[in-house]
């Protein structure tokens, strides 16, 4: 690979006696992973069933190798039945270390596709609440249908500037995760396409960047809250700097040791002005010393924690079930709050709970998705499905990953069930693979009219 002649120069005073392994690297493929949605499925369990040769990752509780040159896990049922996501392994990393508890409030500040977001929030097991904010709306609405595919429901999806998000969420998160628009450097063996980037938009012109949003980001964190700050690229510039830059800015933050492993390596503090020691603290990784890309990754606390605020909800339902979901919510295991109900229209949103008021941000969703109110009828949402598990509804059509019914149900195609439901069955069925939802059919006479997701389905399954 023909490297820029600046970027060798400078990996070559970074890595001293190292830089010849560094480069040879470059010849060696690149590796493939996948992420087990534990909101979802058990890793024991997933390794069960898993129909393809996996290997551990082995700094990722819940990562996995595989051949990405033999098989395509993305054309499986069971990744639209949302047990995985699929993402580089040294990805991984920053969701894994930032230590993430059931009813935190959580916020991803540049969070598109959503590799570390759907992790954050299966992590979050349905309570408190993951906002998940990408700046670009185009790529804000694939990170929301990661998250709805993973079955994550208490969440917002907004496409906004972070400085837009301050004057909503002052000091309201308990964890924030940073992984900050860089120059790319650790990514240049997966994708040759980041040299050309870099050579056109390098270290200083992404350094800038980064002091605006982790600054912006540090006013949303509570006392006691913790950020994770990432790159995928080994400037000191756009890391160690970065990071110390934000300590001289808010100084009531101090960094936090991470979980290791023996390919970390620990940051450099002689690649800033102040030489502070406590940058060890910060972990780089580099791809010869390990099976992934380049990444960078520093973990901050703010102050001494204090007692958080709960704003109240307003419900926009009357604090009332409509008569049409609630005959629906008769067939779901799980009890729905009426005062959480957002509905406008005809469409009904399931709210976290706790949110301030939100009016005049850029949503793409808030909250779940439960359905749409339709002439005295209750249609339920794809996201809903995705949701839910198939003990949490009363109708489901269970098929074996070997039936042909699975895949030609994923192609949107009308299909004979009459088999496995009898001719008597009717109405609202969750279809599931190996008792994994993948969405809705509509049962009449043994015939199962097709639910699922016009814009989710794929041909090639």
């Amino acid at each position: 690979m023909n490297l820029p002649i600046a970027f060798e120069k400078k990996m070559k005073h970074l890595l001293g006696a190292e830089f010849d392994k560094y480069i040879a690297c470059y010849e060696n493929p690149r590796y493939y992973g996948l992420r087990v949605n534990t909101g979802k499925i058990s890793v024991e369990k997933f390794q069960q069933i898993c129909p393809f040769k996996i290997t551990p990752i082995p700094w990722i509780e819940n990562g996995f190798y595989y051949d990405g040159e033999e098989v395509s896990p993305a054309k499986h049922p069971y990744y639209f039945a949302g047990l995985y996501y699929l993402q580089e392994p040294s990805a991984m990393t920053p969701a894994s270390r930032l230590p993430i508890a059931p009813g935190e409030r959580v916020l991803d500040v540049c969070a598109a596709p959503g590799g570390k977001a759907t992790e954050l929030g299966a992590r979050l097991c349905r309570e408190g609440v993951l906002v998940a904010n990408d700046i670009s709306s185009s790529r804000a609405k694939g990170l929301l249908k990661n998250l709805e595919v993973f079955g994550i429901g208490n969440m917002l999806t907004v496409s906004e500037e972070p400085g837009r998000l301050m004057d909503y969420f002052p000091e309201y998160f308990d964890k924030i995760l940073i992984d900050a628009p860089c120059s790319g450097e650790g990514m240049f063996r997966k994708d040759k396409r980041m040299i050309k980037a870099w050579e056109e938009h390098g270290p200083e012109f992404f350094a800038k960047l980064q002091r605006s949003i982790v600054t912006q980001a540090a006013s949303m964190l509570r006392p006691g809250g913790m950020m994770l700050y990432s790159t995928c690229t080994f400037d000191g510039l756009e890391n160690e700097e970065t990071v110390e830059y934000l300590l001289e800015s808010c100084p009531e933050f101090h960094l936090v040791e991470m979980e290791g492993y023996e390919g970390f390596v620990c940051g450099k503090p002689e690649h800033t002005k102040s030489g502070n020691p406590d940058l060890t603290k910060t972990v780089r990784i580099f791809p010869h010393r390990m099976n992934g890309e380049g990444h960078f990754l520093a973990l901050l606390q703010k102050g001494q924690a204090t007692p958080r605020m709960k704003p109240a909800l307003k419900s926009k339902s009357g604090g009332k079930l409509p008569d049409e979901l609630a005959e629906f919510c008769q067939d779901v295991a799980f009890p729905l709050a009426a005062e959480r109900l957002d509905i406008h229209g005809g469409r009904v949103y399931y709210m976290p709970d706790g949110l301030p008021e939100l009016r005049g941000i850029r949503f793409l969703r808030t909250g779940l998705l439960l359905g749409e109110l339709k002439k005295k009828r209750f249609e339920p949402s794809q996201a809903l499905a995705m949701y839910l598990k198939k003990e949490e509804y009363a109708h489901t059509l269970d098929f074996t990953l070997e039936d042909d019914r699975i895949r030609r149900y994923l192609k949107g195609e009308t299909i004979d069930v009459e088999s496995i439901a009898g001719p008597k069955a009717k109405g609202w069925h969750l279809v599931c693979v190996d008792g994994f939802p993948l969405g809705w059919g509509k049962l009449s006479g043994g015939t199962l009219k097709n639910k699922y997701l016009p814009g989710w389905r794929d041909q090639s399954v």
